[in-house]
């Protein structure tokens, strides 16, 4: 590679420039850090951090090509910056633009001389607009857009700083509003939405296609290898990350604690002084619950950690999973499921069941660990559905539903969502409530899945068979995700053979 910023590298391959540019305080240097996967620059609330241009790589291939992405200060007096470019060329214009500016408005000569890095060097522009703000209000639109033209380069609008996650037809409703405001520039190839704080690794894999469109002949042919390589190593980690979800799953699938041979029959009168009718928190079948309670916290909170690691995130899960919903979730055979039921709902005042809450909202992720959510939201008649009590030719043990299970699988699709949409300009991991219309999508999603999930849980019955259990479990979360993925972004994801 001849430099760091653009032009034919000394092998095969060739160096495409990506350049972020904006107005001041839109996010650059905070979408760059989310797509390098990485801290760089100076990230605050305030005009001009970014006070020179610089460039980071994004990617190198195998055949020599290299993705390299641009950081510059952002636009100040845009109107005023697009009058000092049209008169560069002229000796006045230069002396005001290279002398002058220099030493008596610095930061409006860094937005000039990051414009010629610019027009000199990049391949592509990534313009970035604020969501924050309508279009109409965006008084600096026009300036910037005659700036766009000056450079001359294909430019693609990127709509940043959108918020939480929303639903596909208002994000669409947000990138026409943009693109009816831009109106017809030769030089604006595509508006998408990339916002720093909830990207998805789709929507990148999407950008680099927009990319890769915008440019021709040898250049077209490189970021296509680029965009290729990129999309190769996101499919790769999304494979990896369905097996991080498989643990858990698998995991609690085998999970059982044996009780005592004669506290079978004793036992639902034991979690119903749990209930509020008496105190059971010393007895044996509360202990064996929360025993897997406990196991189940420390898989899930440890699969969450493994997917921060992989999408280079800081922050740690939830170390606790909520104990006031033990209430809810432990069934003791022999009584039946509807009987129980029919108890947990006189108790509770309510008896919902597990679509029912995902289609409303119910199961979330927030404070607390995603099983105490999941452990709850399966309501009055959680009581015959979270547990069941195992007779086998030994003594009754204690293992996880398969109703419970499927909603599990709900609770790691949202987890993995959130993961996913998890830029760094959100800084360190918290948990959050999750958007209500993603706990709508996993409902749905489960459902339409019942056929795998049965599958998945038929593989428990052999003990032996624990690898097999986790690769149908790591089948089983790739084929959820991936539907949720495709329903967040329709045709956008990539086709796999």
């Amino acid at each position: 590679m001849d430099d760091a910023a653009g032009g034919t590298t000394a092998g095969a391959g060739e160096t495409i420039a990506l350049t972020l540019i904006s107005h001041t305080n839109a996010g650059k240097t905070t979408l760059a850090r989310t797509l390098l996967g990485r801290d760089v620059g100076v990230v605050r609330d305030a005009q001009h951090v970014t006070d020179a241009s610089a460039a980071y790589p994004l990617l190198e291939t195998a055949h020599g090509d290299a993705l390299v992405l641009w950081d510059t200060p952002g636009f100040g007096d845009s109107a005023r910056l697009a009058r000092r470019l049209a008169t560069q060329r002229q000796p006045i214009g230069w002396f005001l633009s290279a002398v002058w500016d220099r030493f008596r408005d610095r930061a409006f000569y860094l937005s000039q001389a990051a414009l010629r890095t610019v027009a000199g060097r990049t391949d592509v522009v990534l313009y970035l607009v604020s969501a924050a703000e309508p279009p109409s209000r965006a008084g600096y639109l026009a300036a910037e857009l005659d700036i766009l033209d000056w450079i001359g380069k294909p430019a693609i609008v990127l709509v940043n700083q959108t918020g939480a996650p929303r639903p596909q037809d208002e994000a669409a409703a947000g990138e026409a509003a943009w693109r009816d405001a831009i109106g017809d520039r030769a030089v604006v190839r595509a508006v998408a939405t990339l916002d720093a704080f909830t990207r998805c690794w789709v929507q990148e894999i999407a950008l680099f296609d927009l990319v890769a469109d915008a440019l021709e002949g040898s250049r077209h042919a490189a970021m296509v290898r680029l965009a290729s390589a990129w999309e190769t190593r996101r499919l790769a980690q999304f494979d990896e990350a369905m097996a991080i979800l498989a643990a858990p799953l698998a995991a609690a699938a085998v999970d059982r604690e044996v009780l005592p041979a004669n506290d079978g029959e004793g036992a639902f009168r034991a979690i119903g002084r749990k209930l509020g009718i008496g105190d059971a928190q010393g007895g044996p079948a509360a202990k064996a619950s929360a025993a897997m309670r406990a196991r189940l916290d420390e898989t899930l909170r440890t699969a969450t950690e493994r997917l921060l690691a992989q999408d280079g995130l800081d922050g740690r899960a939830a170390p606790d999973i909520d104990a006031t919903v033990a209430a809810g979730v432990v069934r003791i055979a022999p009584m039946s499921e509807g009987r129980a039921a029919l108890v947990g709902g006189a108790l509770s005042g309510a008896v919902s069941g597990l679509a029912t809450d995902l289609a409303t909202g119910g199961l979330s992720f927030g404070a607390g660990l995603v099983a105490g959510a999941l452990l709850g939201a399966l309501g009055g008649a959680g009581v015959a559905r979270g547990m069941n009590l195992a007779r086998g030719t030994g003594a009754p043990s204690l293992q996880w539903s398969e109703a419970f299970l499927g909603g599990l699988v709900a609770a790691l699709l949202l987890r993995y969502l959130a993961v996913a949409h998890h830029g760094r300009g959100g800084g360190e991991w918290r948990e959050r409530e999750c958007p209500p219309f993603w706990s709508t999508l996993a409902g749905e999603i489960v459902a339409a899945h019942a056929a795998d999930i049965a599958r998945a849980w038929s593989q428990r019955k052999d003990p032996t068979a624990s690898a097999a259990l986790e690769r149908e479990c790591a089948r089983l979360m790739h084929g959820v995700v991936w539907q949720a993925l495709d329903r967040l972004y329709p045709g956008m994801l990539p086709a796999r053979g």
